[in-house]
């Protein structure tokens, strides 16, 4: 597989949904959790999706329970807390793992592709991969690099002047 068109994911309501239907966008998918250090990365990733959904950004979260039981709830659980707590309007998709054997296809893709320190895996919660409007994966940020700090990398992606 050369993109990340080539994939399928389910999102947080059920429906299958093709990457294709992202073809064209700068995407940052990120492996989110409710219970963690990192979740009010949420509210940041949500000011991003607002100031450059319309020229272009999508951005997709992967709830992920493999760190430290940080995303125990149901999609439903996941869902709403998002909402209450962050305003989150950008897609969510269902829970995934994100590391070994049983790890989402997309992930293994995008861990292949963009190894980060530890190799193939991922470290944490709120890892962000940053990606191309033709499919390829550009960039790996760290759990702790703030989605707001990002903002030159996707308004280079973007065409943002």
């Amino acid at each position: 597989m050369s993109t990340i068109y080539d994939f399928t994911v389910t999102d947080i309501h059920g429906r299958e949904v093709s990457m294709e239907e992202f073809r064209g966008k700068t995407l940052l998918i990120v492996n989110t959790a409710s219970k963690c250090g990192f979740s009010p990365q949420y509210g940041e990733l949500q000011k991003l999706y607002e100031e450059y959904r319309d020229r272009g950004l999508e951005i997709l979260g992967f709830p992920c329970n493999q760190f430290a039981n940080q995303e125990p709830g149901s999609e439903e659980d996941i869902r709403e807390f998002c909402t209450l707590n962050f305003g989150v309007t950008f897609p969510l998709f269902e829970k995934v793992k994100v590391n070994g054997p049983e790890a989402h296809p997309l992930y293994k893709y995008l861990t292949s592709v963009l190894p980060g320190k530890m190799g193939k895996r991922i470290k944490w919660n709120f890892t962000k991969f940053l990606i191309g409007p033709d499919g390829s994966p550009v960039q790996r940020f760290a759990p702790a690099d703030r989605p707001l700090k990002i903002i030159p990398d996707i308004e280079e992606l973007l065409g943002v002047p």
